[in-house]
């Protein structure tokens, strides 16, 4: 079962202290996380050690989540990005979506408010291939309706910006 990665209902009694050094650490790391702790201290004006000390306690206080390398889907095999809006006859329908986070075709899953109840990333090979995972959707008992999207051009893709607090 996937962890959820935004849950609005945190309040900021939860929120890390960030000084604008940790920010600005962020911001490196988020544009390129494979920098080395001697390069991002000259960056942010203190030593390797500090930059290792100030990395790790962000990673303890869950501020970086993962380490990860930002994969291009075309070249993946999977060209097709969609969103998907999927509609349930209770609210409580939504955590049986819950099973699809296995599937490799799924990015990104939301509770959202609005019409539908959640929201989905779908990335896959081709219109059949989302066609067989919206089947897959609507064979889940409780869901009544799907409304897909799908994705022409993206123009900005990005993780939020540490630097606004």
């Amino acid at each position: 079962m996937a962890k959820n990665a935004n849950d609005a209902r945190l309040d900021a009694a939860h929120s890390a202290r960030l000084d604008e050094v940790d920010r600005k650490l962020l911001a490196l790391l988020a544009a390129d996380a494979t920098r080395s702790y001697t390069d991002l201290g000259k960056l942010v004006h203190l030593s390797a050690p500090a930059v290792h000390e100030r990395v790790k306690r962000l990673k303890q206080d869950k501020v970086i989540k993962a380490t990860v390398a930002s994969l291009d889907g075309a070249k993946l095999g999977r060209p097709l990005l969609a969103f998907v809006h999927v509609d349930t006859k209770l609210w409580a329908k939504t955590h049986q979506l819950l099973e699809l986070s296995d599937l490799p075709d799924v990015e990104e899953m939301h509770t959202i408010t609005g019409e539908s109840a959640m929201l989905l990333k779908i990335r896959t090979r081709d219109g059949q291939s989302l066609e067989d995972l919206l089947v897959r959707i609507h064979g889940i008992e409780g869901i009544e309706a799907t409304r897909s999207h799908i994705v022409l051009s993206t123009y900005l893709e990005r993780g939020p910006n540490p630097r606004l607090g």
